[in-house]
């Protein structure tokens, strides 16, 4: 079960699973807003359940800010 505020992980699965060629445009407009509505909602969340930490290790979202990873972006991270 994913966190409040949270794309549910069957949504996530369902729009992963069908290819960008096969949606049709408002459908992949809607997937594209809700994964970066849900991008936002990981990088602000405090603390994360059990559960959300697995999602968002499957999926690609982790706890590095999105100042961070848009400096790691523009190559202005100096670690």
């Amino acid at each position: 079960m994913s966190d409040t505020a949270r794309e549910s992980f069957a949504d996530k699965t369902k729009a992963a699973v069908v290819p960008d060629s096969e949606k049709s445009t408002p459908t992949h407009l809607k997937d594209k807003a809700k994964g970066n509505a849900d991008d936002a909602a990981s990088a602000v969340q405090p603390e994360k359940s059990n559960t959300q930490k697995a999602g968002d290790a499957i999926s690609g979202n982790n706890s590095e800010s999105l100042l961070d990873k848009t400096k790691d972006t523009l190559g202005l991270n100096k670690n």
